[in-house]
């Protein structure tokens, strides 16, 4: 008799317990705990991704394409300026180590926010510089920092990259991802034709 009370007393203490544990403040934590998404473009998609792979706190980045009309394009779709497509990165970060406003800073810094539907050497529509917010909390962050660099900016040139609430992301071709990786000399080839980094140290300086 008292080894069965002795259980059913310690089965009940355990369904009494297990609540209390599920509700520590580490368990909470990882439950709220996850990453967010952003899209930005800035031209040739190649070239945007290596300033963000470079931030801790960001777990990948994705070429790809998006605010345009055509579903599921192809890069020779998108690069013929049919599609209304842009070409853009989405980067997945953790906010607790790198904070979207800090994305936007880097983004900045590495695009020609005067360029009028094209970026260094590629023009088009589908090379127009952007900010896609998932979020109103995106939205206002990107207004503040667009506003930020209208009172701040070393240049006189209005401020072309527009601000619009994200549409689908479609990921661009394999070969495309990671191209700066894959392909190291074409890449700096590329990069130093199409005067990126020439442009870059003008409007921001080195």
């Amino acid at each position: 008799m008292k080894l069965l009370f002795a259980s059913f007393f310690m089965m009940l203490l355990n369904l009494l317990i297990t609540p209390v544990f599920a509700a520590t403040p580490t368990n909470l934590q990882n439950i709220s705990s996850h990453n967010e998404t952003a899209i930005f473009a800035g031209g040739c998609f190649w070239c945007m991704e290596p300033p963000f792979d470079k931030l801790d706190g960001v777990i990948s980045t994705t070429s790809g394409y998006t605010s345009g009309h055509k579903k599921n394009p192809t890069y020779r779709e998108v690069s013929a300026g049919t599609t209304g497509h842009t070409e853009a990165i989405e980067i997945i970060f953790n906010p607790a180590k790198v904070s979207y406003a800090e994305l936007l800073e880097v983004f900045w810094k590495n695009i020609d926010p005067v360029a009028v539907n094209r970026q260094f050497c590629d023009a088009g529509t589908q090379y127009r510089s952007g900010i896609y917010p998932l979020n109103s909390a995106q939205e206002k962050a990107a207004k503040q920092s667009f506003n930020q660099l209208q009172k701040t900016k070393p240049f006189t040139e209005a401020i072309a990259t527009e601000i619009v609430a994200a549409s689908t992301f479609y990921p661009a071709e394999d070969y495309h991802q990671d191209y700066y990786q894959k392909n190291p000399l074409r890449y700096k080839f590329y990069r130093y034709s199409c005067g990126r980094d020439q442009r870059l140290s003008e409007l921001w300086g080195n």
